[in-house]
């Protein structure tokens, strides 16, 4: 037998490492002709090849199982099918590989019409893309699928809760308390810690003692609210995993006695959702994901709601691809920081990053000192901590 004759058997047990990159190499290469392997694969890398198969190759039914040749493809228009494909990539992939294969179905297979049906939602994994689908066919969803589809919002807003509601409300009540503190407080009122701290220097050892020369503490109306907070959310299709964060952090920040929250959304309309915060699964399903954007009509709204400026955070969500007047926009914007309102722009409220933007509008926001950056979920509580008390931004 010469060199050129040798097959990938007898290559794999000569060199197992080699046969493990060649398997490696199938599984990338989808297999066929073209792979140039030789490698066939069986049992459990051939149910996974098939699962890969059914949605990136170009061809054939989803499940099928194939042991070796071109990776075959295509979940087809069945229930059933789907179904069936969406226990199989739980079953041979970690939950982060699922929601990305999830959501490459929906975009490149067009499947969001069945996740109007409860059985399929019952099988998929829930994520954040998932619950921007789920309120983008809100309007069109049966009766029988909008409890199942609450569930699948619910199950997802609650792991945002717990993700991200205790170190929001540690990180903006330390800020609050910063905000408000005096230097010149009642005797019940004094911060003791922070005293101590600001007075070491006039320790007297002789009499093991600390002189507070200087005193700080905390207003009367510790309990009351300090600051108000707008946020104003684009619901175009595209900002959708923006509004579910937002929706999240809306609900956290309206539990806070010293903080009043409002929440709005708009598209060519404006909607003030702020009755519903104490559910942001509520909140959610009275957004209407897609359509137009009038960003001056949400901000003239949203001003007219300003009783407060000097205590008041604006917090603009938006790609700022303008439909409305964009000059009577940017005055509403300068007319507010100058009377003192704390104005906030991001791009989008999300993990991945900023989608695409209109540029010429955040420089001009940039210009008039509200910078326009993305900001992930969990930078949000900084961000919004610094604009409470007044201090520079932390943009990425």
């Amino acid at each position: 037998m010469n060199g050129t004759d040798v097959s990938a058997g007898e290559r794999d047990i000569a060199d197992p490492a080699g046969g493990e990159r060649l398997r490696r190499w199938r599984m990338v290469l989808g297999g066929g002709e073209a792979d140039g392997t030789g490698c066939a694969l069986t049992g459990r890398d051939a149910a996974m090849d098939a699962a890969l198969g059914a949605l990136y190759g170009g061809g054939g039914e989803a499940g099928s199982r194939r042991t070796s040749g071109a990776r075959s493809a295509g979940l087809g228009g069945s229930a059933p099918n789907v179904a069936r494909w969406l226990g199989d990539i739980r079953t041979y992939f970690p939950s982060s590989v699922v929601q990305v294969m999830q959501r490459d179905a929906i975009e490149r297979l067009g499947l969001a019409a069945l996740l109007l049906e409860p059985e399929m939602l019952e099988a998929v994994e829930p994520d954040v893309h998932l619950v921007g689908t789920l309120l983008s066919l809100n309007k069109a969803m049966p009766e029988t699928t909008k409890e199942t589809a609450r569930a699948v919002v619910r199950k997802v807003v609650e792991q945002l809760e717990k993700r991200l509601a205790t170190r929001t409300r540690a990180t903006l009540t330390g800020a609050l308390d910063r905000s408000a503190r005096i230097s010149r407080p009642r005797h019940h009122d004094i911060d003791w810690d922070r005293t101590i701290r600001a007075n070491l220097k006039n320790y007297l050892p002789e009499y093991r003692t600390v002189v507070p020369e200087r005193l700080i503490g905390y207003g009367r109306a510790a309990q009351s609210v300090k600051k108000e907070v707008i946020l104003c959310i684009d619901q175009s299709g595209s900002m959708a995993a923006s509004v579910v964060y937002a929706s999240v952090f809306g609900a956290v920040l309206a539990s806070m006695r010293s903080i009043a929250t409002r929440l709005v959304v708009f598209d060519t309309a404006v909607v003030d959702l702020t009755d519903q915060l104490d559910d942001p699964v509520d909140v959610l399903f009275g957004t209407q994901l897609g359509g137009g954007t009038d960003i001056n009509r949400a901000l003239a709204y949203c001003q007219s709601k300003i009783t407060r400026p000097a205590d008041t955070v604006v917090v603009l969500i938006s790609d700022l691809y303008e439909g409305g007047i964009r000059n009577e926009m940017l005055k509403r914007v300068a007319a507010m920081k100058g009377a003192g309102v704390e104005f906030v722009t991001l791009l989008a409220l999300s993990d991945e990053g900023a989608p695409a933007y209109d540029r010429e509008h955040a420089a001009a926001l940039a210009a008039l000192g509200a910078p326009a950056f993305a900001c992930t979920p969990d930078l949000f509580p900084e961000v919004m901590a610094a604009a409470l008390e007044k201090r520079p931004l932390p943009t990425p």
